[in-house]
């Protein structure tokens, strides 16, 4: 979720759903140590529950960097281990450390050594020629002894010669079971399920194996979908009722960042999916890209946007 899921996405998640735990965008233990601690961890106060994601491979660096982390508040540090992107596998992190399990574990301990937030892990079922039965299991087990709080599984594998990235997240067939599996043989410890999963009643589904469903690009591309969280999964109200009700509360952020000197399509740019399935819906996203990139665009674009759906 590199560049999808940053802070101005995840107000806007907030929004739509108290009970859902979001996710940052993936940044890498060297950056966070050495790099601008306030943008690359900088959040809203109203994003919590709220997971940090770090990439690394190296124990120091990554309790270096787990501590600054807790320090900045995150509820959560869970450890890539699924990203098959050549940028991640350039830098020995990512999908390519399912090949070492062991040092995983070490990772993964010198986190929980000096954290006092749950480590968890983000995972693929294998990369490669390996078998997902084994590689699994033998990643699982390395940081279960090292003290993690939950795993998530990618139910499909990376294959880290042959296809991009793009096509590491449909080609490789989805393998539910072995995840429902490691979940059973884990149990109490956490695991939660990711891949190909586009619907609440899907996730409803997972849940009957799974102690949790991470939904990525789904809810990105139909976040109206994380609308209905609260009530369907967790049985309680919902933040809202309508899509309108976004309008007042996003012009609200809109007008203070951009006082901040955001410009006002960082935060559009997250909002086109809002109007998925709706009448109107492709004259929202025009205004929302083309008008909010021209100059000294503001928050009425969010409004007129708004004002197509109403009026389709």
């Amino acid at each position: 979720m590199l560049d999808w899921s940053d802070r101005h996405c995840r107000f806007m998640h907030r929004l739509l759903s108290k009970r859902a735990v979001l996710f940052s965008e993936m940044v890498t233990s060297a950056a966070i140590i050495h790099g601008d601690k306030n943008r690359l961890l900088g959040y809203n106060k109203e994003e919590h529950p709220l997971v940090v994601q770090i990439a690394g491979s190296n124990p120091d660096e990554l309790a270096k960097a787990a501590i600054i982390c807790q320090e900045y508040g995150y509820d959560e540090i869970n450890l890539n281990v699924g990203c098959p992107s050549d940028r991640v596998q350039s830098g020995s992190f990512g999908a390519c450390l399912m090949l070492e399990p062991k040092l995983v574990g070490q990772l993964v301990k010198a986190m929980v050594d000096v954290c006092d937030i749950p480590i968890s892990v983000k995972c693929r079922i294998g990369v490669d020629e390996q078998n997902p039965q084994t590689a699994l299991n033998e990643l699982a087990d390395e940081i279960v002894t090292a003290g993690v709080s939950s795993i998530i599984v990618h139910a499909r594998k990376a294959w880290l010669k042959g296809l991009s990235p793009k096509e590491n997240r449909d080609i490789p067939p989805l393998d539910y079971d072995i995840v429902y599996a490691l979940a059973e043989r884990l149990n109490p410890i956490p695991v939660i399920i990711n891949g190909g999963i586009e619907t609440l009643a899907q996730s409803k589904n997972h849940l009957k194996n799974c102690s949790g469903v991470m939904l990525g690009r789904a809810a990105y591309h139909n976040p109206m979908l994380l609308a209905k969280v609260d009530s369907e999964i967790f049985g309680e109200q919902d933040k809202i009722s309508d899509i309108n009700d976004l309008m007042l509360p996003m012009i609200k952020y809109a007008e203070a960042e951009i006082a901040k000197g955001v410009r006002i399509n960082k935060i559009t740019r997250h909002m086109l999916g809002l109007a998925h399935g709706k009448a109107g819906a492709k004259t929202f996203r025009r205004i929302l890209t083309v008008d909010s990139c021209l100059d000294g665009a503001g928050v009425d674009v969010i409004e007129r946007a708004f004002n197509a759906l109403k009026s389709s």
